[in-house]
């Protein structure tokens, strides 16, 4: 069992950064792999980054590439969302979600997969 609690969120304007955690509790946050989605207003929740169990691979979603980093502290047992050059379009709940790391060969970039997950937090980026 995971329990995961975000936090970080707030508002912005357009251009800035800011930074999500996710604190994990339990003492397997090693095993697992993470995850970011967000979710907007009568959107579907989306895959934004995801890194694996090992930290040795990360992935983006083509509209945060470049702009969003995605790491993790297994001692601190927290990942972490940095994001830069922020738009209006990102604004969203941000969650994170732990999935078994050792399950997948490939970080699952879809929400199926992930067993655990936060209560999200508020991003909005105004113009």
């Amino acid at each position: 069992q995971v329990q995961l609690v975000e936090s970080g969120g707030g508002l912005v304007q357009a251009g800035d950064s800011l930074r999500l955690s996710c604190a994990a509790s339990g003492r397997t946050f090693s095993s697992y792999s993470m995850g970011w989605f967000r979710q907007a207003p009568g959107k579907e929740r989306e895959f934004v980054a995801a890194i694996s169990w090992t930290g040795a691979n990360t992935y983006y979603a083509d509209s945060v590439k470049g702009r969003f980093t995605i790491s993790r502290d297994n001692a601190k047992n927290t990942v972490y969302l940095q994001m830069n050059s922020l738009k209006p379009e990102d604004t969203a709940v941000y969650y994170c979600a732990a999935t078994p790391g050792r399950s997948w060969t490939i970080v699952p970039v879809t929400t199926t997969p992930y067993l655990y997950w936060g209560q999200g937090t508020q991003v909005t980026v105004s113009l």
